[in-house]
């Protein structure tokens, strides 16, 4: 959701620990351009799949996707409409997340102008210090918009580490004969 915006599309980029290795799929992508629809005119809709697959033995440093949402301005120029950082969830499931979206500002009037009339809006040289703390108390930010992602969570093997991630409603499954839910004709 990117009120006053159209014709967005959207990078994506993970974020992890030095414990945590990708073993299949993509850090990194691109989505396609979106735009406003008559039926919903506040929402634009990124539907592409991301699939990835992480391994590690520690869950310091637990991946992060990074979302950064780009669109035209009034000149044409592609400028950023914003950036949103949320953890891949930790139990295993399906999982919605609202990342809100914030855009950087120039610190001065003069920036704002120079910065508007050039097409040159400020913006990070890389996305990935939005999932990072270092540096962020000094960096100037306005919100702008929403993102909506949806997860499908499997895991595999954290109990032989030690962690149980089960949802609190599988911890304890009721056992049901394979039987009982037979029906017979």
């Amino acid at each position: 959701q990117f009120p006053g915006f159209d014709d967005l599309y959207c990078k994506f980029c993970f974020v992890y620990g030095q414990d945590w290795v990708p073993t299949a799929g993509l850090e990194e992508g691109i989505s396609q351009i979106t735009s406003k629809s008559d039926v919903a005119p506040t929402t634009l809709v990124w539907n592409f799949p991301i699939d990835i697959t992480f391994k590690s033995t520690n869950p310091f440093g637990w991946p992060q996707i990074v979302v950064s949402v780009y669109g035209p301005d009034f000149f044409g120029n592609d400028v950023v409409r914003g950036y949103g950082a949320v953890h891949v969830p930790f139990t295993p499931g399906r999982h919605t997340r609202t990342i809100a979206m914030f855009v950087p500002e120039s610190t001065s009037t003069l920036q704002k102008f120079t910065s508007w009339f050039t097409g040159r809006r400020p913006e990070f040289t890389d996305p990935r210090v939005v999932a990072q703390g270092e540096g962020r108390e000094v960096t100037r930010v306005r919100s702008q918009g929403f993102v909506t992602i949806s997860f499908n969570v499997v895991t595999k093997d954290m109990k032989k580490l030690g962690y149980d991630v089960s949802p609190s409603d599988v911890q304890n499954p009721a056992l049901v004969p394979v039987t009982e839910g037979i029906q017979k004709y």
